[in-house]
This record gives C-alpha cells, sequence and structure tokens, in this order.
C-alpha cells in the first residue's frame, strides 16, 4: 500500500513569539534561563506585553520537525488544534506555506485562545521559553484521523502531549493506528521536566514504540542514572535510540548496532530549534531508508543550520547542504 504521508507528525499548535532578551530582563521578569516553563493565560498576557521588536512564527516542537522535512521534499501532515482566531488563522497557513498539511481546520468558537510562546533569546544563543498552552492542549483522540495517522509512514510524537489526559489518548490513538497500518512510531522525549512528570509512561513507550529522540538530560531523568547506563538500559529496551549532546558527539543505537557521530561545533545565534530539527535530518534519513550513521549525520547539519540564525525552522535549503556533505 502506497503511503500518502511519509511522515505525520502529532503535538502541541503553538505560534512561537521571539525577541531578544538580557539576563537582567530575565531576572527582573522572574523567568528561569534555558527552559520551558508553562504559564497560566495572565502571566502569558503580561510577558507578551514585555516584548519589544517581537518576531512570531508557526512553533511547537514536532511542527518545526516537519517544517525541516518538509523542506526535504518528503510529503508531512500535523495533526494538532488551534483556535479560529488571528493567529490560529496565521498557523494554519504558515503551515501549509512550509508544505505541510495542517489536517484539522481552526476550531470555531472555541473556549480557549490559540496557544502561544514567549520565547526569550539571551545575547549566549540561549532560550528561555513560556509557553501558554491554550487549545492546543485540548487535542483529543476524535482529532486523530483514521486516514491521516493510519496512512502514515513514520508517525512522530512529542512528549510534552502527555501533560493532558486527552492528549495522551491522541497520542496513544495515533500510534495505535500508523503501526497497525505498516509505518513506524517514535516519540521525542520533550525535556527533562516533561520527563519527571511521566517517567512511568515514557519507560513504558521507550519499550513499546519504534524509535525514541532525546537529550543526555532527558535520558538520565528516564532511568535516574548516569548517561552510559541510562543508554544501555534504553538500547536494551528499545528497536532505536537516539541521545543528542548539545555540542557533542550523538549516539545511535539499533540492536546490536551502535553510532557515534562527531558533531562540528557551532557557536549558536539562537539555539531555538535544534533538537527539532536534528529530529528532522534523523528522520528523513530514516524515511528514506538510510544507514543509521547518515541518519544522525543528517540530523547533525540541520541543527547546525538552525542555530546559526534567529527562529526554529531551516531558512537554508537542506538538501543542498546535505549535498555538500556527501549525504545525497
Amino acid at each position: 500500500m502506497s503511503k500518502s504521508y511519509q511522515v505525520v507528525g502529532i503535538g502541541n499548535a503553538i505560534v512561537d513569539v521571539l525577541t531578544k532578551a538580557e539576563d537582567a530582563f530575565l531576572d527582573r521578569m522572574g523567568i528561569q534561563k534555558g527552559i520551558m516553563q508553562l504559564v497560566e493565560q495572565e502571566r502569558g498576557e503580561l510577558l507578551y506585553d514585555a516584548m519589544e521588536n517581537r518576531v512570531q512564527g508557526a512553533g511547537g516542537s514536532v511542527a518545526n520537525t516537519l517544517a525541516g522535512i518538509g523542506n526535504l521534499g518528503l510529503s508531512t501532515a500535523f495533526i494538532g488544534r488551534v483556535r479560529e482566531d488571528e493567529l490560529g488563522r496565521y498557523y494554519a497557513d504558515a503551515m501549509v506555506e512550509d508544505g505541510t498539511d495542517f489536517v484539522n481546520p481552526p476550531v470555531v468558537g472555541g473556549e480557549l485562545p490559540t496557544s502561544r510562546s514567549m520565547i526569550f533569546v539571551s545575547p549566549d544563543g540561549e532560550r528561555s521559553m513560556n509557553t501558554y498552552l491554550g487549545i492546543s492542549a485540548e487535542l483529543g483522540p476524535e482529532d486523530v484521523s483514521d486516514d491521516v495517522a493510519g496512512s502514515a509512514q513514520i508517525l512522530f510524537l512529542e512528549g510534552y502531549l502527555y501533560d493532558k489526559p486527552k492528549g495522551k489518548e491522541a497520542f496513544e490513538r495515533a500510534a495505535k493506528l500508523c503501526r497497525a497500518g505498516g509505518g513506524k512510531a517514535g516519540i521525542a522525549l520533550s525535556d527533562p521536566f516533561c520527563v519527571d512528570r511521566h517517567r512511568e509512561d515514557f519507560r513504558r513507550l521507550v519499550k513499546e514504540l519504534d524509535f525514541v529522540i532525546g537529550n543526555e538530560h532527558e535520558w538520565e531523568s528516564l532511568y535516574e542514572t548516569d548517561l552510559s547506563a541510562a543508554l544501555e538500559q534504553a538500547a536494551a529496551e528499545s528497536g532505536l535510540i537516539v541521545c543528542t549532546r548539545s555540542g557533542s558527539d550523538v549516539v545511535l543505537v539499533r540492536g546490536d548496532e551502535e553510532q557515534v557521530v562527531p558533531v562540528t561545533r557551532v557557536t549558536p545565534v539562537d539555539a531555538t530549534g535544534a533538537g527539532d530539527q536534528f529530529a528532522a535530518g534523523f528522520l528523513y534519513g530514516l524515511a528514506t531508508g538510510r544507514d543509521l550513521a547518515t541518519c544522525g549525520r543528517m540530523g547533525c547539519v540541520a541543527a547546525a543550520e538552525v542555530i546559526g540564525h534567529f527562529g526554529a525552522r531551516p531558512e537554508a535549503n537542506l538538501q543542498d547542504l546535505f549535498k555538500a556533505e556527501g549525504l545525497i
């Protein structure tokens, strides 16, 4: 059976609002540097109003990954939820412009507004994210179409969805449909705090899903041990595991095969989206049948591109970059 989508993502549909900010501003506003914090509507509005020279873009971790995969020419779709409001229409249009089908129309008369993340980028390129989840957190199993999830060659899930019971149900339904249709389903662990909140569920998913992508802190948090012990345990339990380490070698393990992919260190202009674009390059390799080392190298090239500019989505043609590196 031919797949109608090579990669389908399911996750939070969030409008990213970026601005540059000094560390002193972060301290003054009580913003914890370098992590993602969930905020309530009132706090979200306060931070939004405090931002100068805002730059807006369609975001959300998995949606950013899909934009990268779309840049590479694969067919992609996104399962997410926005409201029929200004930001929601903007989001849906921006996804389509990036070459990804936004399969759920904006919700008319939704109770909550479209989700947004206020991202403050420090002079050292670190980003501090303050996310108001809004309507995207209401994503539920009824938003997952049989056709879309069931026809995915690869389904990529966002760990953050586990923060709401309905999101968890949507996620599990999508994974079941994808795998029943002969596709592969995998997850990004999202962040160490997310892992802390859902450790039991995530440990189960490592065993059940086809691939799991996380950074060193997320893997350590998942197994509550040091990195090498954590990866050894994960490798014994999962089909394929990927561990990124900012600026250090990437480790990929599938069965008895282990690949260590060296990383060329780049001074980040803005670290937003590094993990998301690593996933894009990696999944492109996986979808097109490349070997493990090549998948890892593709991820590293895509990540290096995105941290070289402001914003979480690629600006260069990634296929050209892959060709320059002899990857395609």
